[in-house]
């Protein structure tokens, strides 16, 4: 019998039923919820006089368009107050867990989840965010889901789904100064493009992704949404365990002892075939930038700017942006730098940015906002000293939340500017309408901050 791959593995042992030539039934392990889509499913629920059938397994916090400043003080935007009293109205009826505005478990979904030993290899999790993946980094199933399966979450804590095929994508090699989780994702999708993964769940492996730290691998779970595929996970190693013990949710005691040991059978077997797979060089990946309007736009910092040659996609982006193909993007001046999303907004990624700005100030034509994903994060860069570095540098520290990611809250990038994002969308208007977003690593992020322009990040390299 030949091996099977862990995707395999943990989606095998998940299916409830089997539809006669249709879907199969998934249940799910964990459901995690925000503001945004969970109103209309529990009115759907509501309506049908179901009940939310395992409400311990839902947890919920508010992130997506949160302010970042003065959350202490009521919210004044009329449809993230709604949406947020919603949720706690919700929840509350419904008895499902809260880290709401004020709680110190509150922040970024994606953030919270591994941060508080909630998500745990193998299991299947969803969420009505697409960045659900993230999680995937744990060696777990996770996705997003639309507004009518978190409906039928909440009432069966099952899915229908029709099973993906498989991808694993092979990254060997040492990297080099300057490069990052987000440049080896950056890169990935700028070469296989946005629909790349299409139809796919990815492993992610080789010798540069085993390593990568935990928050390292989330980044790149992160963004494999943004290839198109359903989802993106790693296996669990000595670094998954090691990062996941004592945290609030992690199994305790013998009942560790258990499920490390269930944990340890969470590979891909040696034998094992997927549908498709794709091996880069670690060697062959600089420090990354997007220049257009989707993920897959994207080039080292130190390439030129590609032409459009026929290409109406490329013509239009370059457009947008207002960049002339064939020159370099370096010495670009830029106006916003946001450090922060579901993708770049952990300490690791703070303690990054502190590291390239202590001692230099930003420059005078920058605004940089630091968002951190949760207040643990926040609490954290405090007791380490990283927010008065930050304070010295010109840049403002802020609360935790989605924020200028998808600009739902007033974190808005004003039209025609341009911002350097660690996020991981780069569409039209997705920071503000007429908004400019170039996406990139931390430190890539941190040197535009002190420079006021795209530089390399390898020039501040000792």
């Amino acid at each position: 019998m030949k091996g099977i791959t862990l995707f395999d593995k943990i989606w095998d042992a998940h299916i409830v039923e089997e539809v006669k030539d249709g879907p199969q039934i998934l249940y799910i392990d964990r459901h995690l919820i925000h503001e945004v889509t969970s109103p209309q499913a529990f009115t759907g629920i509501e309506k049908r006089g179901v009940p939310l059938f395992r409400p311990q397994q839902t947890i919920a916090t508010a992130d997506h368009n949160v302010p970042t400043k003065n959350q202490h003080l009521p919210i004044q935007d009329a449809l993230s107050k709604t949406q947020v009293d919603a949720l706690i109205d919700n929840c509350k009826n419904h008895g499902v867990e809260l880290y709401g505005l004020g709680h110190p478990n509150q922040g970024i979904v994606h953030v919270i989840g591994p941060e508080l030993g909630i998500t745990q290899p193998g299991m299947t999790m969803v969420c009505g965010d697409s960045h659900t993946s993230t999680h995937g980094a744990f060696g777990c199933i996770a996705f997003g889901i639309g507004t009518s399966e978190v409906e039928q979450v909440f009432s069966t804590q099952c899915i229908l789904q029709t099973k993906p095929k498989t991808m694993r994508i092979n990254v060997d090699g040492q990297l080099s100064a300057g490069v990052g989780a987000k440049d080896i994702i950056l890169y990935i999708i700028s070469k296989i493009s946005t629909s790349g993964g299409t139809g796919y769940f990815v492993e992610f492996a080789g010798s540069t992704i085993k390593d990568l730290s935990m928050e390292g691998r989330m980044t790149v779970c992160n963004m494999s949404i943004e290839m198109g595929a359903r989802g993106g996970m790693i296996a669990p190693d000595e670094k998954t365990y090691a990062y996941m013990k004592g945290r609030p949710a992690a199994p305790k005691n013998e009942d560790w002892d258990s499920k490390l040991a269930f944990w340890q059978t969470l590979f891909t077997d040696a034998d094992a075939e997927f549908d498709k797979e794709i091996s880069f060089a670690a060697s062959e990946i600089g420090p990354m930038i997007t220049y257009g309007t989707n993920p897959a736009m994207g080039i080292a910092v130190d390439e030129a700017l590609p032409k459009a040659d026929g290409d109406k996609s490329v013509a239009k982006a370059l457009d947008y942006m207002q960049f002339d193909a064939g020159k370099s993007i370096l010495g670009k001046e830029v106006d916003f730098v946001f450090i922060g999303s579901c993708t770049n907004s952990r300490i690791e990624d703070l303690r990054e940015v502190a590291e390239i700005v202590k001692g230099r100030k930003k420059a005078d034509n920058i605004t940089a906002w630091i968002v951190p994903g949760s207040k643990h994060v926040q609490e954290q860069a405090q007791q380490e000293g990283i927010d008065k570095i930050l304070e010295e540098a010109g840049f403002e520290l802020r609360e935790p939340g989605c924020s200028a990611c998808l600009a739902m809250n007033e974190d808005k990038i004003p039209a025609g500017k341009y911002c350097v994002s660690t996020s991981n969308r780069n569409f039209e208007g997705r920071q503000g309408p007429g908004s400019r977003t170039l996406l990139a690593s931390p430190a890539t992020a941190a040197v535009a901050a002190i420079t006021g322009r795209i530089t390399d990040v390898r020039e501040f390299l000792n």
